[in-house]
């Protein structure tokens, strides 16, 4: 199976270095700083980019230089969007502009009055589309696991000031599933990434770009276990200030649909999307360990 842990990389000195630069100067500098950590992460970071550069070899058939230069291209845009995330989120002034592909899907959802899960992945930047979330005028519940260092997730804290998402922790009490109902309550957005698990846990396999991978039960049980809309999301950087949204059709349970119909068929939207995507905007996957393991 594919083995990732949970955790994220970064520390907060890092992330502290990058905001004062971002505060300071802008931006752009910031990003010119990014192109060394960028091209760190290329010449000693192995364990992370034995995995894309399989992703890249593999499954999209490019050649040795290409492949390398995408994986350079990779650590690049993913430390974009973790910078972009920053600033929308800590209200920090910018020039980002954004296409938005199914915004009225999810106005649906906020017009039913029941809530809706939104079902993504690590790929791309939804997050970074901070002007929807504002215009929807409802709460956004991201759940996932507790895998930021604690240090990390305080000092973003303090920087953003919690606007916008709020974070519902993955607890072995079952706990987030009651935050969780509870928030669809006050008919607010759930949003659940289905691309990642821990070692252990329940998995199903689907066939995703000419290769059986596994992907986590969880986000799909507990969509199809909730009587609300789902909608399959993400958000993709087109240059360094435009972001593309997708948000796809509402799906939900029919009368005569059982629970387990219901999630296979979840599944089969999702990989499809996320496929779809992936082969769009191939150097904005940011699985780094190996998916396709057996």
């Amino acid at each position: 199976m594919p083995r990732w842990q949970g955790k994220s990389k970064g520390t907060p000195l890092g992330y502290r270095i990058f905001v004062f630069v971002i505060r300071t100067f802008g931006l752009k500098p910031a990003y010119v700083l990014l192109r060394f950590v960028a091209f760190y992460y290329l010449l000693f970071s192995w364990s992370s980019s034995k995995h894309i550069y399989r992703y890249f070899r593999r499954f999209h058939r490019y050649g040795l230089i290409r492949s390398v230069i995408s994986i350079y291209r990779n650590y690049y845009i993913f430390g974009q969007t973790l910078l972009d995330k920053v600033v929308v989120m800590a209200g920090i002034d910018n020039k980002f502009t954004y296409d938005f592909d199914g915004e009225d899907n999810l106005r649906q959802i906020v017009k039913g009055g029941r809530g809706g899960i939104l079902l993504s992945g690590h790929v791309g930047n939804w997050e970074a589309a901070g002007h929807l979330l504002k215009r929807l005028d409802t709460r956004i519940n991201v759940v996932m696991y507790d895998g930021e260092h604690q240090q990390i997730k305080d000092y973003l804290e303090q920087v953003t000031g919690g606007r916008n998402l709020k974070v519902i922790l993955i607890r072995p009490d079952m706990s987030h599933v009651y935050a969780m109902g509870e928030a669809l309550q006050k008919n607010e957005l759930i949003c659940l990434h289905a691309d990642r698990f821990l070692e252990g846990n329940k998995t199903v396999p689907r066939n995703f770009l000419g290769e059986e991978a596994h992907f986590p039960q969880g986000p799909f049980l507990l969509s199809s276990s909730f009587k609300v809309p789902v909608s399959v999301v993400f958000a993709f950087k087109e240059s360094a200030t435009h972001y593309h949204f997708y948000g796809s059709t509402l799906l939900e349970r029919s009368a005569d649909e059982s629970k387990t119909d219901f999630m296979d068929r979840l599944l089969s939207s999702f990989t499809r999307e996320l496929e779809q995507k992936v082969k769009m905007y191939p150097e904005q996957w940011f699985n780094y360990f190996n998916f396709w393991g057996k």
